[in-house]
């Protein structure tokens, strides 16, 4: 069976979900409706959580859920997978954080709930980094090849080149590093919105990629790794069609996880190329992106530890 895919995920149900002001400074996917009240916004951030939870366990798919404390206040807190990273060797990353709010959803009592399912490793702390103001949002920065020990990552405030290199030699990964730039010439801030890879595939905003030879490298990576290559526009990206995940369940059944606005922004054929390698599972999470600024892969932290 490919290491590429988890059956068990964590998710952090959000206490005080909203816009957060310090992370919109270079996430160009949030917008501030202030038409909606901060008490409207929550509800519907945890009615999404709980059907976007339903939808996962009614596949098969173990979802361990951390619950958010209201003090101190992490606006962002649903989205688990940029400050801990749990890997097959028992190991537990933790990373830093771009936003200072960000920063406080770490929590050791989290990492605990987890491993208290699993075989415990070696706890590897990357966010002392933070203090020199450098920043590697973990899988949000970083799209994991497993199988082949690659590590993807685009260049942004949020992603430095020097933590990619640094978490390449803890990992072993070899980094595969490139720009990416939306419509409008700003860096994309996680590259976890551009691509995505499974087992087979990889579904990528090529467009996005700033140069030319940056692109023929990809391209040649992903040939040399047997990934067919599924792209999706700059318009699609938008949607958050880049910011996908796939499962499986304890059957081996593997599904790829989106939300409802990416799949809807998905064409036919694209669908069809999709479902060739695995089945699409998707929720609406129209509130979670629209003031988060992330959407279903940005909720899973993947969980590979090893059985205890």
């Amino acid at each position: 069976m490919s290491i590429q895919t988890t059956d068990t995920l964590l998710m952090v149900r959000p206490a005080r979900f909203g816009f957060n002001q310090e992370t919109a400074a270079n996430n160009a996917f949030q917008v501030n409706d202030t038409s909606r009240s901060a008490e409207e916004i929550q509800a519907a951030a945890i009615a999404e959580f709980g059907e976007f939870v339903a939808r996962l366990r009614a596949q098969g798919i173990n979802v361990i859920i951390a619950e958010d404390n209201p003090e101190p206040y992490t606006p962002d807190a649903v989205f688990p997978n940029n400050w801990v990273s749990f890997h097959h060797d028992g190991s537990v990353i933790t990373y830093p954080m771009y936003s200072p709010l960000r920063r406080q959803e770490r929590r050791e009592e989290i990492i605990a709930l987890v491993q208290a399912q699993f075989a415990a490793g070696k706890r590897i702390h990357m966010e002392q980094h933070e203090a020199e103001g450098r920043f590697l949002e973990g899988t949000g920065s970083m799209i994991l090849d497993h199988d082949n020990r690659r590590v993807y990552a685009c260049l942004s405030p949020r992603t430095e080149a020097g933590l990619l290199e640094e978490f390449g030699r803890i990992t072993g990964y070899k980094p595969v590093v490139f720009h990416s730039t939306d419509a409008a010439g700003h860096d994309v801030y996680h590259t976890n919105v551009m691509m995505a890879i499974g087992e087979t595939f990889v579904v990528i905003c090529m467009d996005s990629v700033k140069y030319p030879a940056e692109k023929a490298m990809l391209e040649a990576e992903f040939a040399a790794t047997g990934k067919e290559v599924i792209t999706i526009s700059l318009d699609q990206m938008n949607a958050f069609a880049g910011n996908m995940l796939q499962v499986r369940n304890a059957a081996g059944q593997t599904f790829l996880v989106m939300s409802e606005q990416a799949f809807r922004s998905l064409d036919p054929e694209q669908v069809a190329r999709i479902e060739k390698h695995t089945q699409i599972l998707h929720s609406p999470l129209y509130t979670i992106e629209q003031y988060g600024g992330g959407s279903a892969r940005c909720m899973l932290a993947e969980v590979f530890l090893p059985q205890g």
